[in-house]
């Protein structure tokens, strides 16, 4: 049986901008780190800071955070940065992994405000990772980036994506003004479906605004500006019945555990039978939403609620934050709190399904 890591990571580094075109080069993203900092860089687009910060960090520094941690998250540069994709597959096969189904880091917020600028960074990003499933013998698969300030665009580059390794597209829970229910992105929907490719909702945060406002105050910080939007994604998402519409389309939930599924599926089983609306037993599978949990979660309490075929698992491979776990395809199957069964659903059909493999 093959196991499939459903949130692994690049980090993107200047080498990614090389992909953009020569009439695009003035787009170029440069590295600055600010007066003061020793320990993260950013990226300078249209004069702005943008996006997640790059860490500048050590083996070391790296192996002390995991200890701290009580978890592995120490992952060699190389691999982090794709510079030796061969080191990459090296480092997967000893972690146990044949698969992984590789996310953003740079986007993880809006890049920029202005459409040519999107449009030139998302085509820049999607033929560097195109190289890197080529070099990948197949096992490097990846959610792509779109240009959304220009739908038309995005549909054309949905084609590339697709024929180049994409296995899904990569979105916010806010993107800029819009939710991911907004009907703006519904031509995007019917086609991904028809391509069977799958939404991406990862942690994260389109919406420079909102991100910032939240930021601005004690006790906001990453969790209201990146985790939230992935629950209200979630919940709007059955709420809206988008999946009724798109019946062939699937869903993925990364980054931000799973422990507040049960929370949310009686939320809405309260609210639908106020309405006069039935939700479904098992709401997970019948709209094909897949949420991506993590080894401290109670699984097995979980799957009471989510059923056995709609959770999947991601190591966060590259990042060194609260959800990163390298080991954690085996230690989800060394803690034995499910059975094989459910543990060869979790790591190999669910994803299987989820991203159609």
């Amino acid at each position: 049986m093959a196991t499939i890591d459903s949130d692994a990571h690049v980090v993107e580094t200047e080498h990614t901008w090389d992909y953009l075109e020569p009439s695009d080069m003035k787009y170029r993203p440069v590295i600055v780190r600010p007066a003061g900092e020793s320990s993260r860089e950013y990226w300078l687009i249209d004069g702005k800071i943008r996006g997640l910060a790059r860490q500048v960090i050590t083996a070391q520094q790296f192996e002390a955070i995991s200890q701290r941690a009580g978890r592995r998250m120490d992952t060699p540069q190389a691999t982090r940065d794709m510079e030796n994709v061969q080191a990459r597959l090296d480092h997967m096969d000893r972690l146990g992994v044949d698969i992984q189904v590789l996310y953003p880091t740079i986007f993880i917020e809006q890049v920029s405000d202005n459409p040519d600028i999107e449009i030139a960074l998302c085509k820049a990003y999607n033929r560097w990772l195109a190289d890197l499933w080529r070099q990948g013998g197949g096992r490097l698969r990846w959610i792509c980036m779109l240009p959304f300030l220009a739908m038309d665009v995005a549909l054309e580059e949905l084609r590339f994506a697709k024929d180049h390794g994409a296995c899904g597209v990569f979105m916010r829970g806010f993107e800029g003004p819009r939710p991911v229910t907004d009907p703006y992105f519904f031509p995007l929907y019917e086609r991904m479906a028809a391509e069977r490719l799958a939404v991406g909702v990862h942690v994260g945060n389109g919406n420079p605004w909102l991100a910032d406002a939240v930021s601005k105050f004690n006790g906001g910080g990453s969790f209201m500006r990146f985790r939230v939007p992935v629950f209200g994604a979630f919940w709007s998402i059955i709420q809206a019945e988008v999946p009724a519409q798109f019946p062939g389309l699937h869903f993925h939930f990364a980054e931000a555990a799973a422990q507040w599924i049960p929370y949310l599926l009686k939320d809405l089983r309260r609210r639908w039978s106020a309405q006069g609306k039935r939700l479904p037993d098992y709401p997970m599978k019948d709209y094909n939403l897949y949420v991506a949990c993590q080894t401290d979660d109670d699984v097995a309490y979980i799957l009471g609620y989510s059923g056995e075929d709609n959770l999947v698992i991601g190591t966060d491979y590259g990042h060194n934050d609260q959800s990163t776990d390298i080991d954690a395809v085996a230690t989800l199957r060394e803690q034995g709190a499910i059975s094989a069964t459910q543990f060869e659903k979790i790591v190999y059909h669910n994803p299987k399904a989820l991203f159609a493999l």
